[in-house]
């Protein structure tokens, strides 16, 4: 029987680390710039996936742009 992980690269702790400064970037977002860190949460998200944290990287660039369109959307309602 073939390993149907076989095409995909083992996860690492760099890829994991990415992937949770992606999320710790995305929540900073909200908070501060969310240009800057919306942008740095979606990078580290995609770098995560990439390196092979394959689901958790994605839901990371995710919730970076999810972070910029909320403040966005929050900026805009309360001006």
């Amino acid at each position: 029987m073939a390993n149907p992980y076989a095409g995909s690269r083992p996860r690492t702790n760099a890829a994991r680390i990415c992937t949770i400064l992606g999320f710790v970037f995305a929540v900073v977002a909200l908070f501060l710039s969310p240009l800057l860190f919306g942008l740095l949460a979606v990078g580290l998200g995609v770098a995560g996936a990439v390196q092979g944290d394959k689901p958790l990287g994605w839901y990371a660039a995710g919730a970076g742009v999810a972070a910029i369109l909320l403040n966005l959307v929050l900026a805009a309602a309360l001006t």
